[in-house]
């Protein structure tokens, strides 16, 4: 069967294929097999460019094009050359080494074949060419989303700035809040996880079959080749060379990746728990779109389905990232194959990041806010202004004022603007404090 939505086991490449396919470059097997490319291509020409004895000519900056132009023009012919290479060798990066060869041939540069993959180990390969893919990949396609679902949350805030909303802590009524205040609060947390991120380091091994650069000295030992995979590593490809290592990358820093975008994963299934509640509660209302249907048997529903959808999307991406964190940066010895496989599904959470972001991003363009539910939400639960006003009490040293508001409040099964204003009366205080109390609101008692 072809496959398509209707045949595609994940979601990711059927389903939502729509919101993902632009990690297709980057994280399928297209895009692993070219990023390793990249590397065997880029590693020949900084080879080149140091001088070794035995290297033919330096490369001249046509010859340094036309290189480059294999992977800068590769195709999927190219890849399934390399993959029928490695139903031989039984070793993707063994094949991969083999098509460059045949590249250097067609370019008429067969004498430089055997610097081709020269002193490396598979890993040298995999461990920069999956960091630089995952660098690309957050650079060109979840960051952009993630940030504006920042600044989506952001605007939010900013208009409903001065909207009063009763507050509920452990479910039950509290101190009136600010609903904007409230839409930063997560604002604020996503920014600090964000700002977190980017100080993550895109880490990389690249040091030979155990890390010692063993090859290299032996055939080269006046040349400083740890200086030199610092420079490749580094410089050429932009990422950050881990040393000392064994044959293998820590993965600590690409843990603390899946870290982070766990914690920014968290922040916005809180936020989507929020959000569902809020629309629960009629505090918003949704866009009706033309044609659209909430519910299979109940005509009149519209349900918050993009944050549901976030939410489950989003505990999907931690799980994977929860196993990806706790298993890469650990490996037997010098090395065994278990990063391998798993490494092959690092696009997957990000997929369903991507996922969640739009399904947030949507749910929140179809927000209406009904400023009615509420005011009326406020005006229904006037004992919140009790703190407030035993607060001034205690201000002013007036007796027992936590007691004589709780003797009001739980002992009354109703207490609206009447009874609070009637209790101002009795107080046995000032008119400048009675007048303090009488103007408090549970509107405007919302602090700063």
């Amino acid at each position: 069967m072809e496959l398509n939505e209707l045949s595609a086991i994940s979601p990711l490449d059927g389903r939502y294929r729509s919101k993902t396919k632009g990690l297709a470059t980057y994280f399928s097997e297209f895009g692993l097999i070219k990023y390793r490319v990249r590397v065997e291509v880029e590693y020949l020409i900084a080879l080149n460019a140091i001088g070794l004895k035995g290297f033919s000519e330096p490369f001249t900056a046509e010859q340094i094009k036309s290189l480059r132009n294999i992977y800068l023009q590769f195709t999927e012919a190219n890849a399934m050359e390399i993959k029928t290479t490695e139903r031989t060798t039984n070793h993707d990066v063994k094949a991969v080494e083999y098509f460059v060869k045949s590249q250097l041939e067609l370019l008429e540069l067969q004498a430089y074949k055997e610097w081709v993959h020269f002193g490396l180990t598979s890993q040298d390969v995999n461990n920069t060419a999956i960091p630089l893919s995952l660098k690309e990949a957050l650079q060109d396609c979840v960051l952009p989303e993630l940030q504006a679902l920042i600044n989506a949350l952001e605007r939010m805030a900013m208009e409903y700035a001065s909207v009063p909303m009763l507050a509920r802590t452990h479910g039950q009524a509290a101190s009136p809040t600010m609903l904007g205040k409230e839409i930063m609060v997560f604002v604020s947390r996503l920014k600090t996880q964000y700002a977190q991120m980017l100080m993550v380091p895109f880490s990389a091994k690249f040091g030979g079959a155990t890390g010692n650069f063993n090859a290299h000295y032996v055939s080269f030992p006046e040349n400083n080749w740890q200086a030199f995979g610092d420079h490749f590593v580094n410089s050429v490809l932009g990422l950050e060379r881990s040393s000392p290592t064994t044959q293998i990358e820590h993965y600590d820093n690409l843990a603390a990746m899946m870290d982070v975008f766990k914690r920014i994963n968290t922040i916005l299934i809180d936020l989507s728990r929020d959000i569902w509640q809020y629309i629960s509660m009629d505090y918003f209302k949704q866009k009706l779109k033309e044609g659209e249907v909430g519910s299979s048997a109940m005509p009149h529903k519209v349900n918050p389905i993009d944050f549901e959808n976030a939410e489950g999307n989003l505990g999907f991406a931690n799980a994977i990232f929860e196993h990806l964190s706790a298993k890469l940066p650990i490996s037997r010895l010098q090395r065994d194959l278990t990063d391998s496989t798993v490494l092959r599904n690092i696009g997957v959470p990000y997929g369903h990041c991507l996922i969640a972001y739009a399904s947030l991003l949507k749910g929140l363009d179809k927000l209406i806010l009904n400023q009615e539910a509420l005011a009326a939400d406020l005006d229904k639960n006037w004992a919140v202004v009790a703190e407030a006003i035993q607060t001034v009490l205690r201000s002013i040293a007036y007796p027992n004022p936590y007691e004589a508001l709780k003797a009001l409040t739980r002992t009354n099964s109703k207490i609206g603007e009447t009874e609070i204003k009637a209790f101002i009366e009795t107080l046995d205080v000032s008119e400048d404090i009675k007048a303090r109390l009488r103007v408090i609101t549970p509107s405007n008692y919302t602090g700063q």
